[in-house]
């Protein structure tokens, strides 16, 4: 029997224009007004810029700035280096490589919603009929278990950070998602075309963050329809999905044959056998890793997903239930197996996590809604809380002890006041304020009644963040300073500068202080520019690696950060 039993009147959906404020209130903040942030963040740029403002073996082998990054895979890149050509020179390079990460976030949220709905509205997810009518009908229904994956989605803690970096993670969820709804298609109403779009999904995902993920997937929907015995479904996923995979993947590998073949072999050794790293055997420390940062990172999700499992226990061959596990399963093997253990491997999950969660609400108890609410309210309006009380500190100097941590984390800063930033962040708490009024005033009936607070905190807090507290925060993860340093230490522009730094510093030092790194064969430059840690106290040691004479010109680093150093080195002997 059906667990769902519900009336109409839990039904009602959201209006698609809050649905649209929502997803703009989540992500511009964090997009608008910062620097490309230390490591991935800045890696990514350098990647695109160097791709945007160089040549055509620059757009088909990734590197930033000179430096070769074969592991790396280009579609994400693309679109950013694209978005730099076209709005550039309105909105500032690091600005417009974000428009990207923006048309991501709406692909992926978009695709959740859809996803949702189309299973949410098939047969076997309708609710039970009541004995006098008043039951939903199946597009309301599907509708509103839609809103609430939204919601779901927004809600995630472990997507805030990640969905508002220049990354490719923001473009592999998209794609995951994307999938799922070209799947949902496939094995609803068995047409070429969404198999098409199932096939290009996958495609794309090869050429985003490498072929493991993709496979996986395909895998676990091709397990999905054996199961099912959905002969229709398998042959679309064999005979076209997958064909086609192949063929959009196998166009990049023979442009960059073609166009670049001294480089081709190495660079596709190196990316082969980065994916094949990936694959391993599960350990305890893969296990350990993905329960204690899975546990934040899915919430609120895992609760309600684990709840919809439980309660549509008799019906897990339901498409509603078996497709999302079909993403979940093997994606999560995928974790297990691998031997990174970065917190971004992760994101693949959220999509499945998410519409399983939607599922879980028709079924939940009001006893269970109400503690998840109570606990959002609770945690998430502390958070806010203090994140007001530690910036009035920041600003005043009261409570002195808070004010004195703030400027030991970020030494040398210098507070500033922007009223359009205070504006946001007042009418921000306020609507907070009126949502928890709304939810425990009126105690609506609808279904995702259960997750809009826990959405809605996540949102007030990051609001806050990134508008009270971006420029500390800028200050504390942007080499741009560091960058200008350099960059008043060289006598020329034109002179190039030989280096050890890493991707994330060499991005930054091209883009903010315009340095020109040499080629990595290139030995003889002017100037050496070294990264290590402040303990290494015999500084003559990396020297040593550098033919030549040496003279130190300029020793720096970030202020927030007490153990990276970087010195400046001219050749004094020509």
């Amino acid at each position: 029997m059906k667990p769902v039993r519900l009336p109409a009147s839990a039904t009602r959906a959201l209006p698609r224009i809050a649905l649209l404020a929502l997803a703009l209130l989540y992500i511009l903040p964090g997009l608008i007004g910062r620097d490309p942030w230390k490591n991935e963040d800045a890696t990514s740029f350098g990647i695109m810029w160097t791709m945007a403002h160089g040549t055509l073996a620059d757009w088909l082998s990734p590197n930033v700035a000179g430096l070769a990054l074969p592991a790396e895979s280009p579609l994400a890149y693309w679109f950013g280096a694209l978005c730099i050509r076209l709005f550039g020179w309105l909105l500032g390079d690091p600005l417009a490589a974000r428009v990207s990460t923006v048309g991501c976030f709406m692909v992926g949220s978009l695709s959740i919603w859809y996803t949702t709905y189309l299973l949410g509205r098939r047969t076997e997810a309708q609710p039970l009929k009541l004995a006098f009518g008043g039951q939903p009908e199946p597009k309301d229904f599907g509708r509103t278990l839609a809103d609430g994956a939204f919601l779901i989605y927004l809600g995630f803690l472990g997507l805030l950070l990640h969905s508002h970096e220049t990354s490719p993670k923001t473009l592999q969820i998209a794609l995951v998602a994307y999938a799922m709804y070209g799947a949902a298609r496939v094995f609803d109403i068995h047409k070429v075309r969404h198999a098409i779009w199932l096939g290009g999904a996958l495609g794309l995902l090869v050429l985003t963050y490498g072929w493991v993920l993709p496979a996986g997937a395909l895998i676990g929907l091709l397990i999905l329809a054996a199961i099912r015995r959905d002969a229709p479904a398998a042959r679309l996923l064999l005979v076209v999905a997958l064909p086609l995979a192949l063929v959009i993947s196998a166009a990049w590998v023979m442009a960059v044959k073609t166009l670049l073949p001294e480089a081709a072999a190495g660079h596709f050794d190196l990316w082969m056998s980065w994916n094949v790293y990936q694959l391993n055997r599960p350990t305890t420390a893969a296990l350990t890793f993905f329960i204690r940062y899975g546990v934040w990172f899915a919430w609120p999700a895992w609760p309600f997903a684990g709840w919809a499992l439980y309660a549509w226990r008799r019906q897990l061959g339901s498409l509603h239930i078996a497709l999302p596990l079909a993403f979940f399963i093997p994606l999560t093997l995928l974790v297990l197996i691998n031997v990174h253990s970065e917190q971004g491997m992760l994101l693949p999950l959220l999509p499945a996590l998410a519409i399983l969660a939607a599922f879980g609400l028709p079924t939940m108890k009001r006893g269970a809604i109400n503690a998840v609410d109570w606990f959002s309210v609770m945690t998430l309006t502390t958070s806010a809380a203090f994140i007001w009380i530690a910036w009035i500190a920041k600003e005043t100097g009261w409570p002195a002890q808070i004010a004195r941590n703030a400027f030991k984390l970020a030494p040398g800063f210098k507070p500033g006041f922007e009223w359009i930033s205070l504006a946001i962040a007042v009418a921000a708490t306020v609507a907070w304020i009126f949502v928890v009024h709304w939810r425990i005033s009126r105690r609506p009936s609808v279904l995702w009644r259960a997750v809009v607070l826990s959405s809605g905190g996540v949102i007030l807090c990051w609001v806050l963040l990134m508008t009270l507290w971006l420029p500390w925060v800028n200050y504390g993860k942007s080499y741009a300073g560091v960058a200008q340093q350099i960059e008043s230490k060289l006598t020329s522009v034109k002179q190039c500068v030989q280096t050890n730094v890493g991707p994330a510093q060499r991005a930054s030092f091209a883009y903010f202080g315009h340095v020109r790194f040499a080629d990595e064969r290139f030995q003889s430059c002017d100037y050496l520019l070294l990264q290590d840690d402040i303990s290494n106290e015999d500084a003559t040691v990396m020297l040593r690696q550098h033919p030549g004479t040496w003279r130190m010109v300029w020793e720096g680093r970030r202020p927030s950060d007490r153990d990276e150093r970087f010195r400046l080195y001219r050749r004094v002997d020509q």
